[in-house]
């Protein structure tokens, strides 16, 4: 198995006391770097992945889960460190609660302008006959939002880049939703082998519809799957291939095992792989184990440290959050040529800059 070096240990004690000051005064997103920053921010092992482009509109990828604490967990980092009044987008990439139970209250905390979904259906969309349903979902039903709009595989939006103009601008393409996949170019290929090496049952939950979002910024490009399961995830890259490789990937379904299919990883061929993953909830060893035997990769990183199976974590610096009550992000911010791209843990002091590959 690769180790990866770190920065070395830093002195905790020094970190605790200029913690708060990392979290204030960081780099703020937009118009003065330049940049194109993405956040991953702590929802326990939820969904909750924001990103602000050089003119501050943002795109968050869902909202974690109901209750105070996720909800408050991103309005803090949208408003106090990326400098948001408000989320342009926020893209719901299935109806589990770790994605959209904290989106009502978000909702009530900032401005929420768009909202990307599968639609919301009357009954449970993981098959269950649970009469509860409607109540689950009543709240983000009906919260406050400027537009809903149902995702369609193969639409692209662009956002606003620096002040000026004539800089690069990013935008995201929805590559699958509803286990239904954008058509590809004409000329396209799937992978030389697309035989399955390790079979899996096809998975029922709302998990498979999980909507699957490719974002561009110049040479950078950084894939989103939700939850997308294995089967599903196969669609991706067989017959025929729908997306090529990637800078940076934000491991399938908290790194369980029941996603992240071989084939899949191999189309991607990541140089960064970053765990949304909860203290006991995904980084699932198997998992680990397939990204570390990817030639392409540098680097794991860790919303927390697994402490369920220790020996599979990252170095220390590489993880955001040691303790379980966590509440520290991970930052990646694409220069403004989109040449290359820094990835960050304020709680660690980490800092490495890598090389896009394109």
């Amino acid at each position: 198995m690769k180790t990866f070096a770190g920065n070395g240990a830093r002195r905790r004690a020094v970190l605790t006391l200029l913690g708060g000051v990392l979290v204030a005064t960081g780099l703020q997103a937009g118009e003065k770097e330049g940049t194109f920053d993405i956040y991953w921010i702590d929802s326990q092992g939820g969904g909750s992945t924001l990103m602000v482009s050089p003119g501050n509109e943002s795109v968050l990828i869902d909202a974690g889960n109901p209750g105070a604490r996720d909800p408050a967990r991103i309005h803090r980092v949208a408003t106090e460190v990326a400098g948001l009044r408000q989320i342009d987008h926020l893209i719901v990439t299935h109806l589990h609660v770790d994605h959209f139970g904290g989106a009502s209250e978000l909702a009530q905390l900032i401005p929420i302008q768009r909202v990307y979904d599968n639609g919301i259906p009357e009954r449970d969309p993981d098959g269950r006959n649970d009469t509860t349903w409607p109540l689950k979902v009543r709240a983000y039903r009906e919260m406050k939002a400027g537009e809903r709009v149902v995702v369609k595989p193969g639409d692209r939006r662009q956002l606003r880049g620096a002040a000026g103009g004539g800089a690069l601008v990013p935008r995201f393409t929805f590559v699958a939703a509803r286990q239904q996949v954008a058509l590809a170019p004409e000329g396209s290929v799937g992978l030389t082998e697309c035989r399955d090496p390790q079979p899996k049952a096809a998975d029922p939950s709302d998990n498979a519809n999980s909507v699957v979002t490719l974002v561009e910024f110049g040479d950078f490009r950084f894939f989103n799957g939700g939850d997308l399961t294995w089967q599903a995830e196969t669609r991706l890259v067989c017959p025929i291939r729908q997306l090529d490789s990637v800078d940076v990937f934000q491991v399938n379904h908290h790194g369980m095992d029941v996603s992240n299919n071989p084939l899949l990883l191999q189309a991607l061929a990541p140089t960064v792989a970053i765990f949304n993953n909860g203290p006991r909830k995904g980084c699932a060893p198997a998992v680990v184990a397939a990204l570390h035997q990817m030639p392409s990769l540098q680097a794991i990183y860790q919303v927390h440290r697994n402490q369920q199976n220790p020996e599979v974590n990252a170095p220390p610096d590489y993880c955001a959050n040691d303790r379980e009550t966590g509440g520290n992000y991970v930052k990646l911010s694409v220069a403004p040529d989109g040449r290359s791209y820094t990835v960050s843990v304020p709680s660690t002091g980490h800092q490495r800059t890598y090389p896009t590959r394109f």
